[in-house]
């Protein structure tokens, strides 16, 4: 018989990671599991038919820069039809958006960058708002995965950001689980804020794309939960973290978003010990984006104590950020079933 793997444990409380402008933009590239996305390998359900015009609508968005052929030597080229200069892609969880901003940015030539929402906002933070704009000004394409909001004042800046790269001629394209225009609703109601995000609206030809989520195609689909967390990190192989939840709870309002991505960098999973319902909300939407970046590298994780899918209390499931808690959900199940 082949011998068990051993991991090599390690303390996500432990580290203390820091990140540069220009370590955020090397990371501006789609996460590692669409490296290979492609419109021809995305798979639209028959039962949903505006996941096929999606494709169709990526496709010719994606082409929308390029010259159109001459039809003679000294023939004058037609004039293109007016194109917005943005692609938005709306729609609920699994069901594809990240697939097809991946597939747009793999297909298109040229400087272009993918990021989430909040790696935008830390390169920002990190250089400023003019070194940002610098840095991305003259790209063909930039793509902004998970459009949400959390903060007003990031928004308005973000929609700044974007308008003055489209007026520049850089292409956008971004995703989210909620149209342009209504973006903040239930949380912000200022006049600008609304103002702004109006703005941005205008911009984008937006697509609202339907269908099932396909991490949890299964109805009663749960995160996996095992009896001994610490037993089980052990066996896994590779670098494993292994931490009280509390611990990393706590660790995470240490440590900026934007650095996440560099606390899990080099994990082959992580084990959380006595996982139970969040009773913060800022402890919660810090959770949310530590799972984003989990589930960006693919990194398993197991847990013990309460299933990860049920550890948004209800009261917050109810509230203006359920979008970020069930896209969460949705993601926790499948990194515990990898």
């Amino acid at each position: 018989m082949p011998p068990e793997s051993v991991s090599t444990l390690v303390s996500l409380t432990d580290r203390t990671p820091t990140i540069t402008g220009a370590e955020i933009v090397t990371q501006l590239v789609p996460p590692r599991q669409f490296a290979e996305a492609s419109l021809e390998n995305y798979r639209p359900d028959p039962d949903f038919a505006s996941q096929a015009e999606a494709v169709a609508a990526v496709t010719a968005f994606g082409g929308a820069g390029a010259d159109a052929p001459r039809r003679g030597l000294f023939r004058k080229k037609p004039a293109a039809p007016a194109v917005r200069p943005g692609l938005y892609l709306d729609g609920g969880f699994g069901v594809g958006k990240t697939h097809l901003l991946a597939a747009l940015w793999n297909r298109t030539s040229g400087r272009r960058y993918f990021g989430t929402f909040i790696e935008y906002t830390a390169l920002v933070g990190a250089v400023g708002y003019a070194g940002a704009a610098s840095q991305l000004k003259g790209a063909a394409l930039v793509c902004i995965d998970e459009f949400e909001l959390d903060d007003p004042g990031d928004t308005m800046m973000m929609t700044r950001l974007l308008g003055d790269l489209a007026d520049d001629g850089t292409r956008i394209a971004a995703t989210s689980n909620t149209p342009p225009n209504a973006l903040g609703e239930g949380r912000f109601a200022a006049a600008d804020f609304l103002r702004e995000i109006q703005g941005l609206s205008d911009k984008f030809l937006t697509l609202r794309i339907d269908g099932n989520d396909y991490r949890r195609r299964e109805v009663e689909a749960r995160a996996h939960v095992v009896d001994d967390v610490d037993a089980a990190a052990a066996s896994l192989g590779g670098t494993v973290s292994l931490d009280d939840f509390d611990g990393v709870v706590a660790h995470l309002a240490t440590v900026h978003p934007s650095k996440y991505v560099k606390l899990v960098d080099d994990l082959d999973a992580v084990g959380l010990r006595d996982v139970h319902v969040l009773t913060s909300q800022v402890d919660a939407l810090r959770l949310v984006a530590f799972v984003d970046r989990l589930y960006d590298t693919q990194i398993r994780v197991v847990a013990s104590g309460t299933p990860l899918d049920q550890v948004f209390s209800d009261e917050m499931l109810a509230g203006g950020y359920r979008k970020k808690y069930l896209r969460a959900v949705s993601r926790l199940v499948a990194l515990t079933s990898l």
